[in-house]
């Protein structure tokens, strides 16, 4: 067992625990660890979205078991975010690779500073899904793909900063996001080939090992207290990420 399988185990759980726990995360730690070992952004993101179709599965199923699941909600933000999946995989897979590691760090940096901001505009929980959810899963989507991450940072806390009910929001997106990784993750297949599949395996252990905790984390985790937290380690991680990539450090 090699030290990067070690490498790729641990931060497939780790992320995974993160994102099970808050709805949001899983691609951009998993995908900045990625960039820091030295991968391609593209390939990066396609190695992530390829992980989480197999570690979303698993959540989805553990919140499907534990009723965290608004199906009106996962409709209305799975069609549009797979649509937006396909175009952003496409788009990331065709530009040059110098731009796009500065453009996904930069993107990364945006996400954990959002995160940070909507954690302090948590509001009282809505008894239905806002009509706005369609647009936002399309964004949510085209930004993951293209970013290497953030469909759980922009819906995630989108929704629960704008009055959604943190259980069921993080259930729900995180069973819509199975359908919006599966269509990234075959958009970049299409494009990239199979080179990326080398370094599955571990991420793919790590993440469904700590997935099926998903759905009983969720019900006893406080959502400001670890908005903030998921929210500063993204930003400590894009920092450290731009400041290499413009040879700060």
């Amino acid at each position: 067992m090699t030290a990067d399988f070690v490498m790729l185990f641990a931060i497939g759980f780790l992320a995974q625990m993160i994102d099970g726990a808050l709805g949001m995360a899983f691609g951009v730690v998993a995908n900045a660890s990625m960039l820091a070992m030295g991968l391609p952004p593209a390939q990066a993101s396609a190695l992530v979205h390829t992980a989480e179709v197999f570690t979303t599965g698993t959540s989805a199923a553990s919140h499907i078991y534990h009723r965290n699941v608004d199906w009106r909600l996962v409709r209305r933000i799975a069609i549009a975010g797979v649509l937006g999946a396909v175009l952003g995989a496409w788009l990331l897979s065709n530009i040059d690779v110098t731009a796009a590691r500065r453009y996904v760090y930069a993107y990364l940096l945006l996400m954990g500073l959002y995160i940070l901001f909507k954690a302090m505009r948590i509001t009282v929980a809505r008894q239905a899904p806002a009509g706005w959810t369609s647009p936002l899963g399309f964004a949510g989507g085209f930004l993951d793909a293209s970013g290497g991450g953030g469909w759980g940072p922009i819906v995630t806390s989108t929704l629960i900063g704008s009055g959604h009910a943190p259980r069921q929001t993080v259930g729900s997106v995180n069973a819509a996001e199975f359908f919006v990784t599966a269509a990234a993750a075959t958009t970049f297949f299409i494009e990239l080939g199979a080179a990326h599949l080398q370094h599955l395996l571990p991420l793919v252990l790590g993440g469904m090992l700590a997935a099926p905790l998903d759905g009983w984390l969720v019900k006893r985790v406080e959502a400001r207290a670890l908005m903030v937290a998921v929210g500063m380690l993204i930003v400590g991680l894009s920092l450290i990420q731009l400041a290499r990539a413009f040879r700060l450090l």
